[in-house]
């Protein structure tokens, strides 16, 4: 027996996305989601597989005002950030743009903006798959490169200076993306707004990091 499509397992009623409870995408994301942290939620949307939960996608304020301010200056508070994604291993391959495409058409009209963390090895192919805009990546503009200092093998943003055992890493680049959800008419008026370029991923891609010091 053949495996179904991903349309065709939508048809026959065995993929569904549906807007879920707070509490569960929290508790989801910080089980399975490779960082293991609870983010601010705004909107979250659940992925089902027959009635069992197989995916999670939350959007959220960004912890930055200057994020904001730098995506839409005319009104920050539109913006708002896909801030974790988990699907099941088990799901078929494409399942992750599918789900963010589906639960993009269920949102209300935003700038939603994210990153894709090379320090995980992401560079964004979900987002390209479900046609968003590829900005370029953090830090593009500085003449010289930015340090943390943290534990070997954690996240930069777990980085803290001064303190035993902590070493000084070269900040990682993270591609940015961001589209515009709404209608035809608000998604036209929203990208009007927006400050972010877009440019060519194919173009425009950090510099090597040859090793850390």
């Amino acid at each position: 027996m053949r495996n179904l499509s991903l349309k065709e397992s939508e048809q026959n009623g065995f993929l569904a996305v549906c807007e879920i409870e707070k509490r569960l995408a929290s508790e989801v994301v910080v089980q399975f989601h490779y960082l293991h942290r609870k983010p601010p939620i705004s909107h979250c949307f659940g992925l089902f597989k027959n009635d069992g939960l197989f995916g999670v996608i939350t959007f959220g304020v960004p912890p930055s005002r200057h994020l904001q301010m730098s995506v839409c200056p005319s009104n920050p508070s539109l913006v708002l950030e896909l801030n974790r994604l988990w699907v099941d291993d088990s799901m078929q391959k494409n399942t992750e743009s599918w789900f963010i495409s589906k639960a993009l058409k269920m949102m209300p009209p935003r700038l939603i903006c994210s990153y894709a963390d090379t320090t995980f090895n992401h560079s964004g192919y979900v987002y390209r798959g479900s046609n968003w805009f590829y900005h370029g990546y953090t830090d593009m503009e500085r003449k010289t490169p930015r340090y943390d200092y943290c534990v070997r093998g954690k996240h930069s943003r777990d980085a803290f200076r001064g303190k035993t055992g902590y070493i000084r890493v070269r900040r990682k680049p993270k591609y940015k993306y961001w589209i515009a959800t709404g209608n035809k008419r608000e998604r036209k008026q929203l990208q009007s707004i927006c400050k972010w370029e877009k440019r060519s991923w194919k173009e425009v891609f950090p510099p090597p990091i040859s090793k850390e010091l």
